[in-house]
């Protein structure tokens, strides 16, 4: 957010920027949810809806979850948040009590890390590098000390963008199952993957871990704030009535809208955009090998490149802050990511335009030619 506070300066005093910093689409939610909430401002009242989401939107998503990934969903298994992130936040206040050992991949994302150490938890991460592909792993879990209260994946992950393997996360799913240790499957960038890359899901599994989605990053709609949960019978009641009180219930509109983001038209629509992110990530990771980049976590899914800067700074922040203030390119800085060696890693995100995609590597290739910067 410090990156983006920055970006909006520089945007205002020199109106160039362009940011491959920011973790979502540069497009619209699809036609078919534009037009519903249209429909819906006239049409509904858009009061309250029942806690844990309308059932419309609960029916849709389960059948979107048994048409992806052909794992029988009912409606009853489906929570609706606001956002992944109030997800997160339920599920932890519902499932873990102050003390109690969570494991995180690093890099990871950061909130998870953050929202667990704000509520007690001790978070502990696990050094996951490219011979694991930025992925957890069995092995690492039994050598843990013991078996933690969580584990949290995410596939296809932020920063790194990997996609962690069928055979791994089932294994990982069934070692959880076996340790009483409650897997949290984050999966809301699914349906955005590359070349042979494939996405599972933990329920294909196991029905005792939880699977986190979102309409905010396949489906272009992050601003709507809507989120969801499969979510085992044991947590349902707790989380119901923590959240009847955090916020009552998720937006009422997006919800009415966000049911048209599982038609035919909008998957289309969608589809075209990861068609687009596809190009910018070859034209990115072109551009990056030009600079001398190479050192890159496998960019299987998601709209993010994770490289390895260390041979031009060992202070990413100071070196994102150069960067944007002589080319207007954003970008974030990997210590947000990894709290051991992200001081000289950075995260590219390809999921603007095309041109801006060309346009910002043209305007970033002297930083990344300038040793020791």
């Amino acid at each position: 957010m410090d990156v983006f506070k920055a970006a909006a300066q520089r945007a205002r005093t020199h109106g160039d920027v362009l940011s491959l910093a920011a973790g979502q689409p540069s497009t619209s939610a699809p036609a078919p949810v534009l037009r519903a909430a249209r429909e819906a401002l006239d049409a509904h009242v858009l009061g309250y809806t029942e806690t844990l989401g309308t059932l419309p939107l609960r029916e849709a998503i389960a059948r979107h979850h048994a048409h992806e990934a052909g794992i029988p969903v009912h409606a009853d298994d489906v929570v609706v948040t606001t956002g992944s992130s109030g997800a997160f936040t339920l599920l932890f206040l519902a499932a873990f009590d102050v003390g109690d050992t969570v494991v995180m991949a690093r890099p990871g994302y950061p909130a998870y890390r953050n929202t667990l150490a704000a509520l007690g938890c001790r978070v502990v991460e696990l050094d996951c590098g490219i011979e694991s592909r930025f992925q957890p792993t069995v092995a690492m879990l039994d050598a843990l000390p013991e078996p933690p209260a969580g584990l949290i994946i995410a596939s296809p992950a932020n920063p790194t963008g990997t996609i962690i393997d069928a055979g791994e996360l089932a294994a990982i799913a069934r070692w959880c199952e076996q340790h009483g240790t409650l897997l949290i499957s984050d999966e809301i960038y699914h349906g955005i993957s590359y070349g042979d890359a494939r996405t599972s899901s933990a329920w294909e599994t196991s029905k005792e871990s939880v699977v986190i989605g979102s309409v905010s990053k396949y489906f272009s709609m992050t601003g709507w704030r809507l989120g969801w949960m499969l979510l085992p019978w044991t947590l349902h009641r707790a989380v119901e009535r923590l959240a009847s009180n955090m916020t009552v219930c998720p937006p009422a509109i997006s919800q009415v809208a966000a049911i048209a983001a599982f038609t035919e038209e909008s998957r289309t629509e969608l589809d075209a955009h990861v068609r687009r992110y596809a190009v910018n990530r070859t034209i990115l990771l072109d551009g990056l090998a030009a600079g001398g980049i190479t050192d890159l976590a496998p960019a299987d899914g998601a709209f993010y490149a994770y490289a390895d800067i260390g041979h031009l700074t060992q202070d990413s922040r100071a070196w994102c802050e150069n960067v944007l203030a002589t080319t207007g390119v954003a970008l974030a800085p990997g210590v947000d990511f990894d709290t051991v060696a992200g001081n000289h890693t950075v995260r590219f995100s390809f999921a603007g335009t095309t041109e801006h995609m060309r346009e910002a590597l043209a305007r970033l290739a002297p930083a990344l030619r300038a040793q020791g910067g």
